[in-house]
């Protein structure tokens, strides 16, 4: 029995450089496209969107980023955040496996989202940005951007998906305690939103209604507005890693090292910010941990979606990447784990999956939420929806060891806590929550709507540096 719970690191061991995979991708990413010609897109394009040191981020291939001092200063306000060895989860399964959480919901909005937040908006601040726009789907990328342009004095205006606006009211009202402006999305406010509710007046949208809201109005702000985004891109998957690197170390105060890793996927933010450092491992010096992505089965991007170029939003507005998707017309039923509601995943984190260099499953609603549940009465701590199918997938694996009798290391993200989900719990409690799969024909149908993409398959071997 490991002699404490807790693998704390002092705040010298805040990581001083991210890990950026594109240095070692076993594969090229395919390059980004321009929505209207479908060609490679060019910094000046990404530049009316984002401001140009983080377009620089996005297509560097170096592999250590160097993390600046303000944003490592703000870091420590939470970080380095605890590794904890979940003794009495293991006790109640049972099980031989050694069962280790790295804990994020204890930042400041409860969640991984500031590890990016806080960095985007010192990058916005340093390139002289005034504003910030941006949507989010649960609210804690929205509450995270909140506090982040609160620290560096930036407005900010939030789309967030109507069904989580209802949902989660507590977090709308952090980001408004933080001074962003919230709207649930689709809105009167853009041109696409008007669309949207002309078509169907009680849609109750989705993040790619979301994200095209957000980009119509920083495109056309006249560069007085900048968009943020809180997953998908390369530069968001970097900034992530501080989890994983600092996880790393705290497996070696354990003196252990995981057989499997494993983190919830919707986007992909904290499932490549926990998982790409241990794929760094795997990669560079033949380490053999499964990786492993675990999304609701209502959503099944990575599961039931198909690995081509798509739009990264609904509007079609967005830059086209090569991904597994659902297809941008997606319309996602409105489960309680919002942050996974995204049509798309991550290009680095496809490219990986359709490699065979990590895995990925899905789960239902209901056994994530029993999951959560167990988890919450053996270790005291309530976690989000979202981060309960990575529950579910550890305490699995844990089931697994109990039947062979293997003692494997099983370490997971604890990506986010769940006080602002009661609704949810509630619903579980009482038995009103319902198992959806998403159907193969609604896949088949939405795939009809892809961009017809021009010689995508020698595009598909292209790397933009």
């Amino acid at each position: 029995m490991a002699e404490r719970e807790k693998y704390l690191l002092d705040e010298s061991r805040i990581p001083k450089a991210w890990y950026n995979i594109n240095a070692d991708m076993p594969v090229p990413t395919p390059p980004v496209l321009h929505p209207g010609t479908m060609e490679p897109v060019t910094p000046d394009f990404l530049g009316v969107l984002f401001p140009m040191n983080i377009v620089m981020q996005e297509v560097t291939s170096e592999r250590w980023v160097e993390i600046p001092e303000p944003v490592r200063e703000i870091y420590r306000l939470w970080r380095p955040t605890p590794m904890c060895r979940a003794l009495r989860l293991e006790k109640d399964l049972d099980t031989p496996a050694h069962i280790y959480y790295k804990n994020e919901s204890v930042s400041p909005v409860g969640s991984h989202k500031p590890n990016t937040a806080v960095a985007q908006a010192f990058y916005n601040k340093e390139a002289g940005t005034k504003a910030l726009v941006t949507e989010t789907g649960a609210g804690q990328w929205g509450s995270a951007l909140a506090m982040a342009c609160s620290f560096f004095g930036l407005d900010l205006e939030v789309f967030m998906v109507k069904v989580s606006y209802h949902q989660k009211p507590y977090r709308r009202i952090i980001m408004e305690n933080f001074g962003a402006q919230v709207f649930a999305s689709p809105t009167e406010r853009t041109h696409f939103g008007k669309q949207v509710l002309e078509e169907d007046p009680d849609s109750q949208g989705s993040l790619g209604i979301a994200i095209s809201e957000a980009v119509e109005v920083a495109a056309t702000s006249g560069g007085k507005k900048k968009y943020s985004l809180g997953s998908v891109l390369g530069h968001v998957m970097m900034h992530q890693t501080v989890i994983g690197l600092e996880a790393l170390e705290q497996m070696e105060m354990a003196g252990e090292y995981p057989d499997v890793v494993i983190a919830c996927a919707g986007g992909g933010s904290n499932f490549a910010g926990f998982a790409f450092p241990f794929v760094h491992r795997n990669l560079t010096e033949g380490k053999k941990t499964r990786i492993v992505a675990v999304e609701p089965a209502s959503c099944p991007t990575l599961t039931k979606g198909r690995y081509t170029f798509d739009y990264g939003d609904a509007a079609a507005m967005a830059p086209i990447v090569k991904m597994y998707t659902l297809g941008h017309t997606f319309m996602p039923p409105g489960i309680h784990a919002g942050g996974l509601r995204y049509h798309g995943m991550a290009p680095t984190v496809s490219a990986l999956l359709a490699n065979g260099d990590i895995e990925a499953r899905s789960a239902r609603q209901l056994e994530t939420f029993e999951a959560a549940v167990r988890f919450s009465k053996a270790e005291g701590i309530i976690p989000a929806p979202e981060s309960a199918h990575a529950i579910r997938a550890a305490i699995d694996e844990a089931l697994v060891c109990k039947k062979t009798g293997e003692k494997k290391v099983i370490a997971f993200n604890l990506s986010g806590h769940g006080h602002f989900d009661m609704t949810a719990y509630q619903s579980y409690h009482h038995g009103l929550l319902e198992d959806f799969e998403y159907p193969d024909h609604a896949v088949e149908e939405a795939m009809t709507h892809l961009p017809q993409v021009p010689g995508a398959e020698s595009k598909a071997a292209l790397i933009v540096r």
